[in-house]
């Protein structure tokens, strides 16, 4: 069955209300960074400050990052002087909370939502973005242009690779993006 993907920035109550429950089922029940709740809710900590980047089959969500330009950004509290690891930046925003539903996983829903970053990053002037990506999938954060620093943050065997990524390497991924003539491609910049 085809999907009809749709790309966005989360405005809905409905919308929020699926971010919250992904957040849970991702980042309590499968990365356990967050306490067990009966409601099985997790809301950011900084989820007034938080824009989300969705990606939505219909009215169900299937995918999700948030973004933020307010600081202390979390990797300030991992690494001790953040930008003495990152090259020379005018404007910079930081990447949290990417998530995907199970099922949808091994699909180009995280490509779509990688590439719907780098355009809102080049749309609102931010020149560098960072992250903590999950080890377990660095050589798909680097196949984007995604370049690693710093120690390894996180606890246990929940551990995260700080990354950043520059505007020169999100613009190349929207330019690669274009020349793509597949449905995932057009979702993104087709709006």
């Amino acid at each position: 069955m085809m999907r009809s993907l749709r790309y966005k920035i989360a405005e809905t109550e409905n919308e929020f209300e699926q971010i919250f429950r992904l957040n849970y089922k991702t980042f309590v029940e499968e990365i356990p960074q967050g306490d067990t709740n009966p409601e099985k809710r997790l809301v950011d900590k900084f989820h007034s400050q938080n824009t989300y980047l969705i990606c939505l089959d219909g009215d169900q969500l299937l995918g999700m990052l948030a973004m933020r330009d307010q600081r202390p950004f979390s990797l300030d509290t991992k690494l001790e002087n953040l930008d003495s690891y990152l090259p020379a930046y005018r404007s910079i925003c930081e990447i949290r909370l990417l998530a995907v539903e199970p099922g949808s996983r091994h699909s180009r829903i995280f490509g779509g939502l990688a590439l719907f970053l780098a355009q809102y990053c080049d749309e609102h002037n931010y020149d560098m973005a960072i992250m903590s990506g999950t080890t377990r999938q660095q050589k798909l954060y680097q196949h984007l242009g995604f370049t690693a620093f710093g120690p390894l943050v996180g606890k246990g065997d929940t551990l995260f690779q700080p990354m950043y990524i520059t505007i020169d390497a999100y613009r190349k991924l929207k330019a690669t993006a274009r020349i793509f003539t597949d449905p995932f491609a057009k979702a993104v910049f087709n709006k």
